[in-house]
């Protein structure tokens, strides 16, 4: 029999808690999102994050934790979204996505798509998502070319005015770009809608419009086990994106982190049995890439408010567990993800201890400690093991 009736699995997009053994085969050496973002503010305001023991599992205060908390390794080769997302939920990913942050795309990947869509393409570099708008908004707008970038992620993205090109157009361009970049040799790990308003520079802005366009996941996950089982499986932000629907029974689109939180909430006060999967991408997409650990501290400590709203909603038989998928520590060089552990915190108000538990080497306890909760099976070839019987 189930333990608990619902459990709500938010990630802290990029909240990294230092690096691990191997992070400097990725270039990242010293790393640690969290704890520099501390240091750099001077602390947070963050009572409710302290309260389940991130302050502790970080060696940056000492408090009577209510919940319990530990580090997780990353198992899987990478430090992007989806390699993230998809190891919480069981997959073992050995082989990464491809990048183009050095050079652009292949010249004979940006022919078939301009044929294709029928507009030529602008940019074609490595790029922040607001620099290459100030840079070619104006120009798509006066001229019907398309804005073509990549980061140092697995991406393309594609930018378009949304009075002048019109947000079916730009979402069939990325469907035709998702299709091109399926082949091997050009194969990345999402292509993203990136709709704006605005024509001139110094008044474009980025709408919540985005769409992410993902692979699908390579094989069967927890979630799908779990919606075929008969249990609620909801998403709130682009956790549906990442897993392309695979396993997904409802899904709530997110216009910023703290409108995830408020979708969350009102998730908290109405009646399901299964899970709520939720994304909070501000802290990596405004902060992270963008080098800045103050608005980073800003965001964390605005999550900590709404976090002590969902703690004062949720029920006996609820668990909450708190987790990243990757870092990108803001007062590192360049704008890449880093390598880093995330934390895992736990807590339900049926918990009678609380306190530090010993690091896991990978994501994928996430998912299995989900699936022995509900008593479902983890699919074949997945990875991970329960810690259940450890958090009560």
């Amino acid at each position: 029999m189930k333990k608990y009736k619902r459990v709500f699995v938010i990630v802290m997009d990029s909240l990294g808690i230092g690096e691990m053994a191997d992070s400097s085969e990725y270039g990242d050496i010293g790393v640690n999102t969290f704890v520099h973002i501390w240091e750099t503010q001077n602390g947070l305001s963050i009572p409710n994050l302290r309260k389940m023991g991130l302050g502790n599992l970080c060696y940056v205060t000492q408090d009577e934790a209510v919940g319990r908390y530990l580090a997780l390794r990353e198992a899987s080769v990478g430090k992007d979204t989806m390699t993230g997302h998809w190891e919480m939920m069981g997959l073992y990913i050995t082989t990464p996505f491809k990048t183009f942050t050095e050079n652009g795309f292949p010249k004979e990947l940006i022919r078939e798509l301009e044929e294709r869509c029928g507009r030529k393409i602008v940019g074609n570099k490595s790029a922040s998502g607001t620099e290459i708008l100030e840079e070619y908004g104006e120009h798509e707008i006066a001229t019907g070319d398309m804005i073509v970038y990549t980061s140092a992620d697995s991406v393309l993205q594609i930018c378009g005015n949304e009075e002048t090109m019109g947000l079916d157009n730009l979402y069939r361009y990325c469907e035709i770009a998702r299709e091109l970049t399926m082949r091997d040799e050009w194969k990345v790990g999402r292509v993203i809608a990136r709709p704006y308003v605005g024509r001139k520079k110094g008044t474009f802005s980025r709408t919540a419009n985005r769409h992410d366009y993902a692979v699908k996941p390579f094989g069967t996950t927890v979630l799908n086990v779990l919606k075929e089982q008969g249990f609620d499986v909801v998403s709130v932000g682009k956790i549906n994106d990442i897993f392309c629907g695979e396993g997904i029974t409802q899904a709530f689109k997110s216009k910023s982190s703290v409108h995830g939180m408020e979708q969350t909430i009102e998730m908290a006060g109405k009646d399901f049995t299964g899970i709520c999967f939720v994304n909070l991408v501000d802290f990596d997409a405004l902060w992270g890439h963008r080098r800045d650990p103050k608005g980073y501290g800003k965001e964390i400590e605005s999550f900590d408010e709404k976090l002590g709203v969902l703690l004062r909603q949720l029920r006996e038989d609820d668990l909450l567990m708190i987790t990243a998928d990757h870092g990108n520590d803001p007062t590192y060089t360049g704008t890449d993800h880093t390598r880093e552990k995330v934390p895992l915190l736990i807590y339900s108000p049926s918990m009678k201890n609380g306190g530090g538990m010993e690091e896991e080497k990978t994501f994928a306890v996430i998912g299995a400690t989900i699936a022995d909760n509900f008593g479902v099976k983890m699919p074949e070839g997945t990875i991970g093991h329960s810690i259940l019987d450890k958090i009560s």
